[in-house]
């Protein structure tokens, strides 16, 4: 029930290695986004699988998961140019960004296709409204600059429902939860409760 694969290659290969990703873009029947740092090593091989999509995000090697989104401030010139080179070769691309006017507007003016808005504030402080309100007020702005907007990270199906009723998100990349989920129930329905929840959030039950 899944509508695609978000794969994340880090520098320190702690989750995956080269020969996985080689494996899940070889008999990748869905979309599969290929989440990685831009570094001259992962990019190449970027190019050589070519992915749908690659979704570049921070790393920092003490970190256990995805703590933040991309500083797009930091080094414009260098993030340019690896969106250069996945465009050049045929890659939709994405920067995974923090919910925040500036980096969405940043992003635009980089060139990527979209953005992913990360997802930690919102999932981490359930009673904070100001975080769901962040991340309405940056995919109303994406949509509105041209950008595919898309969001994850902490998303549960408890949580999924107000993230997904945003109509200008349309994609959200889960991971965490549904393995987790699917230790208990298998697979086919860990993702199925999720695809539920989300679809009652958007389309209503």
């Amino acid at each position: 029930g899944a509508d695609g694969i978000t794969a994340h290659l880090r520098e320190d290969r702690r989750h995956m290695q080269d020969a996985d990703i080689v494996a899940v873009a070889a008999g990748e029947t869905t979309v599969f986004n290929l989440e990685l740092a831009g570094t001259d090593e992962v990019l190449a091989l970027a190019e050589l699988l070519r992915p749908n999509q690659v979704t570049l995000g921070p790393e920092r090697r003490e970190e256990v998961t995805t703590e933040g989104g991309l500083d797009v401030r930091a080094d414009p010139a260098r993030l340019g140019r690896s969106l250069t080179r996945l465009r050049d070769a045929g890659i939709r691309t994405s920067l995974f960004i923090d919910a925040d006017r500036d980096s969405v507007t940043r992003s635009r003016d980089l060139g990527a296709d979209s953005v992913e808005l990360h997802t930690g504030r919102y999932a981490h402080a359930p009673g904070d409204p100001a975080a769901l309100d962040a991340l309405r007020e940056a995919a109303v702005l994406g949509a509105s600059l041209g950008l595919a907007v898309h969001a994850g990270h902490g998303l549960t199906t408890r949580n999924v429902g107000p993230v997904a009723a945003i109509p200008e998100i349309e994609e959200l990349n889960i991971g965490h939860h549904v393995v987790a989920r699917a230790v208990f129930v298998g697979l086919g329905t860990a993702i199925r409760e999720l695809r539920a929840a989300m679809d009652a959030a958007r389309h209503g039950p």
